[in-house]
Formats: C-alpha cells, sequence, structure tokens
C-alpha cells in the first residue's frame, strides 16, 4: 500500500512517521503513543483486538475511556487497487476524520428481560430448541402441532394464538383455548391415545374435533388426571414475555423491522445461522440500552389539523411500524422501543419535526466537511461520497479492496471516492446531500446491500430525483445523485463499474456554512450557495424548476373563480406559507415556507388549491405574494365590511333554499354580527321567550 508520509503530514499539519509492521516488529512505538495524551488514530482495522489489549497491557497508558483508540481502515478503502497511487488525499480525510470528537451523548431507551422466554412452533422442533437455551432461559412453549417427548420438561400451552405484541422485555401474548384438553393438567400418560376408537387424539395431546366422534372413552381413561372436559368453555389468556422465539412459517409481526427480543427462524434449527441466532437469545437477560435514535417536535409537525391528514410520509415509510398516527392531537406519535434508527423517516419528513439524534445533523456536518476540505486541500479532485452501513456496506468495501489487491482487471475504490459509514443508508436526505454538493462533493452515492426494507429504496430514489432536478436545473452537468445496490461478492464487478463513473460538474466555490439541527434552515442554506454559485454560469432560463412529486419544496396553485376567501387553508398551514391580512380580504403566501405537505389542499371546502412542486429561483421566494384578493362585502345595515363579496353571495345562493333562511333571515346573513343581533332585539315581529 503506497503511503505519503509527508504529502499526509502536510495534510494533517504534523510530522507522521512511517511504520510498516506496527503490530509486530514496531509495537514498542504503539506503546509509547499510548502512553501520550494526544489523540490516537491507527490505521488498520485488521489488528483492532490486537491494538486494544497491547494498549490495556501497556504500564503508563492512557486509559481506553479517558482517550479511546480510533481505527480506520485505509487499505481497503484506497490502499488497494489500480488507483492506490493517488488516494493520499483520500487517506488524508478519513485520517482527518477519524479524529473527529465522537458523537455527544443523546437520551437512552431501557429494556429490562428477565430470560422468560416463549417458544411458538411444532411440539417437537420447539422442544429441541428448549433444550439448547433451558440452561440460560425460562422456556414456556405453545405448540402448534406435532409431536413431543414422553418426558414433559417445560410448561406448554396450546390454542388459538391471534396476537403477538410488544418488544423486549414486555411481549404480551395473546390466545385463545378451545380444546376438550387441558395441556397444564395432561400428564403425557397416552391413555387417551389408546382409548380413542377414532384416532383423533396425536402426541400433541390435543383431540381433532374433525374426526372425534363423542365416544368419550378419553374422558373415562383420563378420569384421574382430569385433563379432558368438552363441557369447558373456550377461554381467553393473556401473559406477558422477555423475549419470543417464533418457529412457524408466517411471522407473529409483519413489519420488514421485527421488535427486538423476537426471533423468526421459519426453518428451524438446521443450520449456522439458527444457532447463531439462539446464542444471541441466550445473552438478552439483564438491563439493556440503546440511544433514542430521533427528536420529535410536534410544532413543526405537518401531520394533521382539524383531524385532516396531510403529511403521511413517516408513518407510511416505518418498516418497524414504530410511527402511528394520533389525529385528536394532530400529531404522530413514535414508539422509542420499537425504533430501530434507521432514521428514514427523518429523510422523508418535510419539515425537520422528525429529526436524526444519534449522530446529529450538526455532527454529520462537521464530518463531511472535515472529509471534503481535507480532501481539497491535500490536492484531491472530483471527491464522490460513498455512503454505506458500517457492517454489511462496510463489508462490501471490503471484500471490492481485496478482490483488487489478488486481481489486476479489478480497479477497487477509485481515489476520488470516499466511503462514510453511517447507522443506517437511508438516514440521510435532501439537505445532507445537497450540503455535501455544497461543500465540494461531485457526487453523492448512496449504497444499499439487501438489508434495507423495500420501501426505503423507493424513498431514496425520490428524494435523490429531487436533489437531480435541482441541480441539473441549476445547470451542473453530470448524474450527481445515484442509489447503487449490491447484494453480496457476486455484484461486486457491477460495484467496480458503478464507482469508476465520471465526475459530474460541481460547484467552483466551496462553502463553508455549518449544518443546522433545523432540516429546512440547512436546507435553505444550501439551496442559496448553489444558486448563488450556479448564477454565473445560467445567464438565462426559467424563473422555477420543475420538481417531482416527492418534493419539500414548492408552490401552490389557487383558482380565483372557486376560492371564496374563507382562509380555512391559513389555519391548516402548519409551516405560515399561507397567510391572511388583517386589514383586506387576502389570501398571501411565502413560498420559502411551503413544505408541500398538501393539508392546505386537503382543508380547501371549494378544491380550490393545488400543489406545484418547484424551486423558484428569484427573490419573491422569500417574499409574501397575493394568491388571491376580493372585494370586501359591507353589512346593508351600518356599511361596515365583514366578509368578501363572493364568499357572502356563495352563502346566499346555497341557503336561500332552505326554510329556516327566508325572509328576514336571509336579509340578516347580509349583516356583520353586530348588527344581526341588534335586528333580532329591535324586530317587533320576532317571537320572544316571554311571548311563551
Amino acid at each position: 500500500m503506497p503511503l505519503n508520509p509527508k504529502t499526509l503530514g502536510e495534510a494533517l499539519d504534523e510530522d507522521l512517521t512511517l511504520h510498516t509492521t506496527l503490530c509486530r516488529r514496531d509495537a514498542p512505538a504503539f506503546q509509547k503513543a499510548c502512553r501520550s495524551s494526544d489523540d490516537l488514530v491507527v490505521a488498520c482495522t485488521q489488528e483492532s483486538r490486537l491494538f486494544t489489549e497491547l494498549s490495556e497491557q501497556t504500564e503508563g497508558a492512557v486509559s481506553l475511556d479517558v482517550r479511546p483508540i480510533r481505527f480506520v481502515n485505509l487499505r481497503e478503502t484506497g490502499g488497494w487497487g489500480r488507483e492506490a497511487a493517488q488516494s493520499t488525499p483520500k487517506m488524508a480525510a478519513l485520517l482527518t476524520a477519524a479524529r473527529l470528537p465522537e458523537a455527544e451523548p443523546v437520551p437512552t431507551v431501557t429494556y429490562t428481560s428477565e430470560g422468560r422466554l416463549l417458544i411458538i412452533g411444532a411440539l417437537e422442533d420447539a422442544e429441541r430448541a428448549a433444550d439448547l437455551v433451558a440452561d440460560a432461559l425460562d422456556v414456556t412453549i405453545m405448540a402448534t402441532g406435532g409431536a413431543g417427548m414422553q418426558a414433559r420438561r417445560y410448561p406448554v400451552i396450546a390454542g388459538e394464538l391471534p396476537q403477538v405484541r410488544g418488544w423486549l422485555g414486555a411481549f404480551e401474548v395473546q390466545w385463545r383455548t378451545s380444546n376438550p384438553i387441558d395441556l397444564d393438567l395432561c400428564t403425557r400418560c397416552n391413555a387417551c391415545i389408546a382409548a380413542c376408537p377414532e384416532d383423533a387424539i396425536g402426541l400433541d395431546y390435543q383431540i381433532d374435533m374433525d374426526r372425534c366422534r363423542s365416544h368419550r372413552a378419553c374422558v373415562k381413561a383420563c378420569e384421574a388426571a382430569g385433563a379432558i372436559n368438552f363441557q369447558r368453555e373456550p377461554q381467553s389468556h393473556s401473559e406477558s414475555f422477555d423475549l419470543v422465539l417464533d418457529l412457524r412459517k408466517t411471522p407473529a409481526f409483519t413489519q420488514h423491522a421485527l421488535p427486538q427480543g423476537y426471533t423468526h427462524l421459519p426453518g428451524g434449527l438446521g443450520d449456522a445461522a439458527a444457532l447463531q441466532a439462539l446464542i444471541r437469545l441466550r445473552d438478552l437477560v439483564g438491563e439493556f440500552e440503546k440511544p433514542k435514535f430521533f427528536t420529535y417536535k410536534q410544532k413543526l409537525c405537518a401531520h394533521g389539523r382539524n383531524e385532516q391528514v396531510g403529511c403521511n410520509a413517516c408513518v407510511d415509510i416505518c418498516s418497524a411500524s414504530a410511527i402511528s398516527s394520533d389525529l385528536k392531537r394532530n400529531q404522530i406519535v413514535v414508539n422509542p422501543n420499537l425504533c430501530v434508527g434507521c432514521g428514514t423517516c427523518t429523510t422523508v419528513c418535510p419539515t425537520g419535526a422528525l429529526s436524526y439524534a444519534y449522530p446529529r445533523a450538526s455532527e454529520q456536518g462537521v464530518k463531511l466537511r472535515t472529509l471534503l476540505a481535507t480532501y481539497a486541500k491535500a490536492g484531491g479532485k472530483d471527491a464522490a461520497l460513498l455512503l454505506h452501513s458500517q457492517e454489511a456496506g462496510a463489508a462490501l468495501i471490503g471484500d471490492l479492496g481485496r478482490a483488487a489487491a489478488l486481481d489486476k482487471t479489478v480497479r477497487g475504490v477509485p481515489a476520488r471516492v470516499i466511503p462514510l459509514p453511517l447507522w443506517h443508508t437511508a438516514s440521510m436526505g435532501l439537505d445532507v446531500w445537497l450540503t455535501a454538493f455544497a461543500y465540494g462533493a461531485s457526487q453523492v452515492w448512496v449504497l444499499m446491500t439487501g438489508e434495507e426494507a423495500p420501501q426505503y429504496r423507493d424513498a431514496v430514489r425520490e428524494q435523490m430525483a429531487v436533489a437531480q432536478a435541482i441541480v441539473s436545473g441549476l445547470g451542473y452537468s453530470g448524474q450527481h445523485f445515484q442509489l447503487l445496490e449490491a447484494r453480496d461478492a457476486r455484484d461486486l464487478m457491477a460495484l467496480d463499474e458503478a464507482l469508476g463513473a465520471a465526475p459530474a460538474q460541481g460547484v467552483s466555490r466551496r462553502a463553508s456554512f455549518a449544518v443546522q439541527a433545523d432540516k429546512r434552515a440547512t436546507l435553505e442554506l444550501a439551496l442559496d450557495h448553489v444558486m448563488q454559485d450556479s448564477a454565473a454560469q445560467r445567464q438565462t432560463g426559467p424563473e422555477a424548476l420543475p420538481l417531482p412529486a416527492a418534493s419539500l419544496l414548492g408552490s401552490i396553485a389557487v383558482n380565483p373563480d372557486a376560492c371564496t376567501l374563507c382562509l380555512s387553508c391559513v389555519s391548516a398551514c402548519p409551516a405560515s406559507a399561507l397567510q391572511d391580512n388583517a386589514d383586506r380580504p387576502q389570501l398571501r403566501f411565502i413560498e420559502k415556507n411551503c413544505v408541500q405537505c398538501g393539508l392546505c389542499e386537503k382543508t380547501c371546502p371549494e378544491n380550490a388549491i393545488t400543489l406545484q412542486p418547484r424551486l423558484l429561483l428569484t427573490e419573491q421566494r422569500k417574499q409574501l405574494r397575493v394568491l388571491n384578493e376580493a372585494q370586501p362585502y359591507q353589512c346593508v345595515r351600518c356599511g361596515k365590511p365583514f366578509g368578501t363579496l363572493k364568499g357572502i353571495e356563495v352563502m346566499l345562493g346555497k341557503l336561500s333554499g332552505h326554510a329556516m333562511f327566508q325572509g328576514e333571515a336571509l336579509e340578516r346573513l347580509k349583516m356583520c354580527g353586530d348588527c344581526r343581533v341588534v335586528d333580532i332585539y329591535s324586530n317587533p315581529g320576532e317571537t320572544r321567550i316571554t311571548d311563551l
């Protein structure tokens, strides 16, 4: 692997010494660094365990709790391959990013498990699984048929299983029993099996009611144990468990991301993956914590107003069924125990009401800016960011690097491609991608490996289409945003070809703004920069760029012939994009604030509003403009304006045929609120309560 310590040192502003066998002959140099209080970065992930143990055994070394060792992979990500000699700028960028502080702590979600395990499946399979975990877990079996062992080692229940809900440490299981044999009382003496003339009782010790002909010989045979009772009423049961192992073909949960503590093994126990799952299951006893991955700000949420649903993006996209609608409170509800931290809800959220908390957007922004600035400082050009998962994605990139070391026909990870691991590849969206482009990235690629939910791929593609429409419309040539897919080593050649794509045109001046906690604020900063940067090359062109339907930017069109200026859309707008005018009947609009949630469109009683996804390139985008206005209607009694001429005319037209609004009652609709009251009490023809 070609390493240039002088060039790397200049990019990192420090003197570097090159070590080729730090884990062997040069180990004393590593131990010396362990005693220093400076940041310690090791450019080798293969021997991370060895280096950690060596640090712990070094006398006088700084505790790893105080100063952890940062490991970064330079070998597979750029040191091996045809362009290894040109990878120094990328290596400098990766080393600099590795020295950044760890993400700040966030609130945590706690699970408590006492090891109460429910195994659902055929009796023989369930008992085999129970034997492998019973020394560590408290096992109960829910039998769904099959023949069990003669010796009853575990509590066995049976019945119809309508529902399993919950998560690690808090599963609620409901079932209904209707079979005459109570498995809790059954001693498995097999007397009922021998006595039944129809062979309606099997070794699952349940009666097949379709075969039973009511001889009741089994009842007499079981008289001592009393486990069989044909008069027993069906009963509903509910019990709590900490863990669930489901051996059925069809799982109890239908979502893509299953709850923590629930394990589904439809193929039984016959492969290594199943045994690994059982080993992990054995360890799920005690107290566990995970970060609370999201932050929710209800006041920004565009989900609903007045029990009308506007934006439902997060509810529809969540693969863990962790997000639900609460229209009574005009908001969504996120269950932190079910949330798996994929962050796709924050990617599709148009307002930033849901934001990713671990790591925060600002922390990811610092990493992006550091990577791209260091890369440029070291002489790198046309940087392409490759966003990948830190497990399956990182493994694929490692496979590609090793393939390049063994096969000269394989390019490997190109020198201009900078891999960036994420907790989940869908946790970054339009605001961060455009920010990376403004920071100087020629392209942003997202690598998905098949572990993601199918709807996540669709959501990322839709958001990337919006991002691409923006930069292409602003005059930047090439393909800037792309979703790459590779599932295993067989797809490496296709990935190798995709990573070798030609660079796209980037910005001429790199941005320096910081990523904000507010998604819309970050998006506006990125848009302002790229619009200013492209102004020189975009001398002429449209004032607005049309965007795909998934856009969170746009305008609305109001049909003036249908709009009565009732202004119900103003009260429904969650982003203050729509505003009224206290002085005159006007509907006003600030396009920059519009999130395209559709609440105004669904609230409008006249169906006069349609959404227009677009990006307005003029300054009018940030200014109030009038969408519709009308002549005020003046009270026929006092002359005070109290509504719009069109609104009152529409109301009069609709109510003129109603029996309650005839004669004087219809005339009062032309009066302001004060004059209506005066007219009622001053009119001698009105019926009063005293008359009755």
